[in-house]
């Protein structure tokens, strides 16, 4: 039934015009804003094609989970990367992280286990994942 159907993930902010900002320049995403006055909402591009929905909501609770995960081959040159645009990354009580804010699981990462994985959160607080796999 719906496997010949689009569909898209989506999330809410506090401030769309932070969003565009933040997802656009910071994150270097495709950044498609449609509507207009009240009805204004952000169509993200991912790489690969996907679409994220993001629409502001007045009473926004940041999500206390993970929104979005990037997919990086080197997840210090990223988490680098991110840092030099402003980006602080959080860190978890049960989660060692290091200096950079990258936890890392050791040498085997069997069961496709990330190799290291940092997370940060967006203008709204919503909670985004870089992650490298290999």
């Amino acid at each position: 039934m719906f496997g010949e159907t689009t569909a898209y993930s989506s999330f809410s902010v506090d401030d769309l015009d932070a969003a565009r900002r933040f997802y656009g320049d910071r994150l270097g995403l495709a950044v498609e804003e449609t509507g207009d006055g009240d009805m204004r909402m952000l169509f993200l591009t991912l790489p690969g094609g996907a679409r994220v929905f993001v629409y502001p909501k007045e009473d926004h609770t940041p999500a206390s989970f993970t929104v979005l995960n990037f997919e990086v081959d080197d997840i210090d040159r990223a988490v680098d990367d991110l840092a030099a645009r402003g980006t602080t990354f959080e860190r978890y009580p049960g989660f060692g992280a290091d200096d950079r804010g990258v936890v890392r699981p050791g040498e085997e990462t069997g069961g496709g286990a990330p190799a290291g994985i940092a997370w940060f959160t967006d203008p709204a607080g919503n909670v985004i994942a870089v992650m490298q796999t290999g």
